[in-house]
């Protein structure tokens, strides 16, 4: 191989580095910043190909979609002093890259860590400024709304981050405090379950009470009716005799003598000692007539 043709390869390689060092691509995803001796000079550049001198200056890219921190469950007091472990989370994003690189020489991990100082101070302050109930449902949207303003302003000023929303995930007792709140609970609700059960029996013991007295009032009332219509019933079996007796007293004293002999009589061992001038025997005489 020639001198030439080796220093036609040389100066090719050459041509490539530099060329591939003069051109950097910004996605629409990103966001990049050019460094020329560590100083920005071209800030939050646009996606698409572009151009920086060779060896001189550098460019950085950085993540500009949402992001998510996600932070570990904190020890808070409210108002009245009482103890709350809180889980949260913030979604944040770069808003200002050239502020962002000089506060966080463009690293995430040190720009959450900062960030998520700040969202534990202000999660302080404002549990700190409610009661136990307002934490956790009464100004619960409210606190999160508040938290979510102040941090942004302070990220946006200190760490060119701006916080689009910080949200709440659980609100918990701490272990110690467990224990005692549910056995607390446990006795409070055997409390009102005695309270239950003895109001049942007071109002089971009025309405078995109730029963019963309807229960005498309709036998009662059924025993007086039944008599009633018992007694028009005889009434009315006494007239239907009279009347009968009335139309032949002959005829019907005789059938009266005819059921005494029937119903006197019914077997052969019967015996009856009577005069036989008693009146018993006044058709039987007659017969013999």
């Amino acid at each position: 191989m020639s001198n030439k043709t080796i220093f036609g390869l040389v100066i090719a390689l050459v041509v490539l580095v530099v060329g591939w060092q003069s051109f950097f691509v910004v996605s629409q995803t990103e966001r990049g910043i050019v460094l020329q001796f560590g100083k920005v000079v071209r800030n939050d550049i646009n996606p698409g190909l572009h151009f920086k001198l060779p060896f001189v200056q550098e460019a950085r890219i950085f993540d500009g979609r949402l992001l998510t921190l996600d932070t570990t469950t904190q020890r808070y007091l409210t108002l009245e002093k009482k103890a709350l472990m809180v889980d949260s989370y913030a979604k944040w994003r770069i808003d200002d890259v050239q502020r962002f690189y000089t506060a966080t020489s463009g690293l995430r991990s040190l720009a959450e860590e900062r960030l998520s100082r700040q969202l534990e101070s202000g999660l302080r302050n404002e549990v700190a400024r409610r009661t136990l109930n307002e934490v956790v449902s009464g100004e619960r949207d409210q606190l999160m709304a508040d938290i979510t303003s102040s941090l942004n302003e302070n990220a946006q000023r200190e760490l060119g981050i701006e916080v689009l929303d910080v949200r709440v995930k659980g609100i918990d007792l701490p272990r110690e405090v467990n224990r005692s709140v549910f056995e607390r609970m446990s006795t409070e609700r055997e409390r009102e379950a005695r309270e239950h059960r003895a109001r049942g029996r007071e109002i089971g013991e009025g309405i078995r009470a109730d029963a019963d007295r309807q229960r005498r009032v309709i036998l009662a009332e059924a025993f007086r009716e039944s008599e009633e219509i018992r007694g028009d019933g005889d009434a009315q079996s006494a007239a239907i005799y009279s009347e009968a007796y009335n139309q032949d007293a002959e005829f019907y004293s005789f059938y009266r003598s005819l059921q005494a002999y029937r119903e006197s009589f019914t077997s052969k061992a019967d015996i009856m000692v009577l005069d036989p001038d008693s009146e018993f025997f006044r058709y039987l005489r007659g017969s013999q007539r």
